[in-house]
């Protein structure tokens, strides 16, 4: 049996997406990425949440509206009331009392306190003293994104900011996180991630990580940090994993999608999904 994937704590290890359609969502997902859906929640629950696999692992999840947003969480109901959809991404600790007491330490707010999620683990949701959503997974039963880096799977997430400054001084304080401006970007980093991940899933990563013209420490890197664009809106982004960016924006438009924008560079073609109920998200094609 493959080796279950674990997270140490400060990287970020799940992402799920809240919609107002869980079966619309389902079949958006399968139908672009090639999901298979698990339901999570037990029947007569007061909401759903059903977990993505790609070959039976586990990648990341679809929920239903939660009250989080009428709590004060970003991005989870609109000027009119009704629930918007969006990606979510968490980042793994310990113990989730202790890390929801270091983020308002740091001068972030707990949003919804430690929280159980029936046999899975804990989760808290956070916002930044910026007032961007991070949201903190204590594992217990579900460790984790299972499968990732393979196309269909969850790549990265990124966080874009008004302050970076203000952004590394908080994560700093309450997840220990390093960061490594490599000259076109600023990379996240958590320090022996790289050394956990050689004994665990990926033992040649460093030998793999170790060629011209890849970053100093980037066994270790969970994201990046980049400024906010003009016009774009400021928070936690998620990337995919795909085969091929064109077929993919292709697929996405004609399951009812809309291509927000497309970019290239030396090392991807990425093209910025947004889905047919407003969840933004990146599909990535690497180009080594």
């Amino acid at each position: 049996m493959t080796e279950q994937r674990t997270y140490p704590q400060g990287v970020t290890s799940w992402v799920d997406t809240e919609q107002p359609d869980v079966e619309a969502a389902t079949e958006f997902y399968g139908g672009l990425l090639d999901w298979t859906f698990d339901e999570a929640t037990p029947p007569g629950a007061p909401f759903r949440y059903v977990v993505a696999q790609l070959d039976g692992r586990d990648v990341g999840a679809i929920s239903g509206p939660s009250q989080i947003g009428q709590q004060g969480g970003s991005g989870r109901v609109g000027s009119d009331g009704e629930h918007t959809a969006s990606w979510n991404t968490y980042v793994a600790v310990d113990d989730a009392d202790a890390a929801a007491r270091r983020v308002e330490q740091a001068g972030g707010r707990v949003v919804h306190p430690p929280t159980v999620a029936g046999e899975g683990g804990r989760s808290v949701v956070a916002l930044d003293p910026q007032g961007l959503e991070i949201r903190l997974w204590e594992a217990k039963r579900r460790l984790g994104a299972q499968l990732t880096n393979a196309p269909g799977a969850w790549n990265f997430s990124d966080l874009h900011t008004a302050d970076p400054a203000r952004a590394q001084a908080f994560y700093s304080d309450v997840f220990g996180w390093e960061f490594s401006d490599v000259g076109f970007a600023t990379m996240i980093r958590v320090p022996g991630y790289g050394d956990h991940l050689a004994s665990t899933v990926d033992p040649d990563i460093h030998e793999r990580q170790s060629g011209v013209g890849v970053p100093a420490g980037f066994a270790d890197a969970i994201g990046w940090l980049a400024p906010v664009a003009p016009g774009d809106v400021a928070g936690w982004k998620v990337t995919f994993t795909v085969a091929d960016r064109d077929a993919t924006a292709a697929r996405a438009v004609e399951l009812g999608a809309t291509v927000v924008r497309t970019a290239e560079n030396d090392w991807t073609r990425t093209a910025v999904v947004r889905d047919p109920q407003g969840a933004v998200f990146t599909a990535s094609q690497f180009l080594g």
